[in-house]
C-alpha cells in the first residue's frame, strides 16, 4: 500500500526549530521527487520545498530560503523538513507528497500521494 505519514508537528514559540518527518511505504523515497506543502486556515496549500529525484536538488518557497532544508533518508525511506527560525506566519498544516512527475514540482496537481498532515503553532 502506498502511504505517507507525517510527523514532528507541534508547538513553538517564535524563533524556534522543528523537525519534520514524512515516512513512505510502498514506494521508494530515493527514486522519486517528493515534496513539502503546507495550508493556513482559509488559504490554499503552498509549495514549501522539494527534493529532486536526480542528483537531490532541493527547491524552496521564498518564505522558506534560508530557514528550512529538505532532506531524505533512503535507508528509512524518509523525507525531512527541518524548519528553524519559526515565524507565527508558519503556523499551518504541513504535507508532504510524492510528485507523479519526473521532475520536481511546486504545483500541488502534480502530487498523487499525500500524507495527512502535521499541525504546526508557531506562538509569538
Amino acid at each position: 500500500q502506498v502511504q505517507l505519514v507525517e510527523s514532528g508537528g507541534g508547538l513553538v514559540q517564535a524563533g524556534g526549530s522543528l523537525r519534520l518527518s514524512c515516512a513512505a511505504s510502498g514506494f521508494t523515497v530515493g527514486s522519486v521527487s517528493m515534496g513539502w506543502f503546507r495550508q493556513a486556515p482559509g488559504q490554499d496549500r503552498a509549495f514549501v520545498a522539494a527534493i529532486s529525484q536526480f542528483n537531490d536538488n532541493t527547491y524552496y518557497a521564498n518564505s522558506a530560503e534560508g530557514r528550512f532544508t529538505i532532506s531524505r533518508d533512503n535507508v528509512n525511506n524518509t523525507v525531512y523538513l527541518q524548519m528553524n527560525n519559526l515565524e507565527p506566519r508558519d503556523t499551518a498544516i504541513y504535507y508532504c507528497a510524492k510528485s507523479r512527475l519526473t521532475l520536481a514540482s511546486m504545483d500541488p496537481k502534480n502530487h498523487d500521494v499525500w500524507g495527512q498532515g502535521t499541525q504546526v503553532t508557531v506562538s509569538s
